[in-house]
């Protein structure tokens, strides 16, 4: 499978926002885990997918990989430096007027000055010891939809093949990203380490939807149930409950189940849970009911269009 974010999705580097996300989207929707358990192939395939949104969805991370300054897995790319940026650096012994010769070779003298720093330089006069702190480095982790919404602790394999824990926070949102001091790139000299930026991807559920701190969910019911009412089942991030369903129920009416949603940041309280109820008609209509809505509509007709345009 290619490694260019672009191939990955299927659309050319001039491709829009939208179409970008258009398709994440449907390879998501083809190749999500829970939709197709145990097909390692579309696994694989979901898993590039959202590795490469989560590159291409930031503007900026998406211009930076186009410039060469990252990979497709979102690390920095090795950066070459050369004398000149040391040559002009502050506290360099050499950047004062003194000339040493044709420019070209200045290249010489500053190899000659990084294998003498913090020891005796030329003649009796002593480099100075240079101190940086490490590069940051970018990884992308993916994660599920309840592990977003639960919190989570996770191993996020490095290039070099250590495992570093990774403590989700309950509540997450896709694109946000975790800092993890202290486990980026080594430092320069006596310079502390840099931090490893986490950017976490939140794979999609194929019944829940998440709109801010609530859960949203899409309930089928019966003719019956939605005629007569009644308990009838619904699944929750906490499990399954039973759910009254008013008399006289019209596809599009929505449920309320307070608390049921997500923790909500900097307080124990949760949002929602907000079921829309939808009437779904039966596979197969049979005589028994298709004779009783003929008579029924011959005495009980109504027009629930009334006031429309025609």
């Amino acid at each position: 499978m290619s490694d260019d974010p672009y191939s990955v999705l299927g659309v050319s580097k001039n491709a829009s926002d939208a179409e970008i996300k258009k398709a994440y989207r449907r390879i998501a929707k083809e190749c999500h885990p829970d939709l197709k358990p145990g097909d390692a192939e579309a696994e694989a395939k979901f898993k590039a997918a959202a590795a490469a949104y989560d590159l291409l969805k930031d503007p900026e991370t998406r211009a930076r990989y186009d410039n060469g300054e990252i990979d497709a897995s979102g690390q920095e790319r090795p950066q070459q430096h050369y004398y000149r940026e040391y040559s002009e650096a502050a506290g360099n012994p050499y950047r004062s007027g003194a000339t040493y010769g044709d420019p070209d070779d200045m290249s010489d003298i500053f190899a000659e000055f990084m294998r003498n720093r913090g020891q005796g330089g030329f003649g009796q006069q002593r480099t100075h010891e240079f101190h940086a702190p490490g590069h940051n480095l970018n990884y992308s982790l993916q994660i599920s939809f309840l592990d977003a919404v639960f919190g989570a602790s996770q191993k996020l394999t490095l290039p070099d093949g250590d495992r570093i824990e990774v403590k989700i926070p309950a509540g997450i949102t896709d694109g946000q990203t975790i800092r993890l001091r202290g486990k980026g790139a080594p430092g320069y000299g006596e310079g502390p380490p840099g931090d490893a930026l986490v950017t976490i991807s939140v794979a999609e559920h194929p019944v829940f939807e998440r709109k801010g701190d609530d859960i949203h969910i899409s309930l089928p019911i019966t003719i019956d149930e939605a005629v007569l009412g009644g308990k009838v089942p619904a699944p929750t991030i906490d499990g399954g409950v039973n759910v009254s369903v008013p008399a006289g129920t019209s596809s599009g009416k929505t449920l309320r189940l307070r608390g049921k949603g997500v923790k909500k940041r900097g307080s124990s309280d949760r949002g929602d849970q907000l079921i829309e109820l939808t009437i779904t008609m039966p596979d197969k209509i049979d005589d028994e009911l298709k004779q009783f809505m003929e008579t029924w509509r011959e005495t009980h007709s109504y027009d629930p269009r009334k006031g429309m345009p025609s």
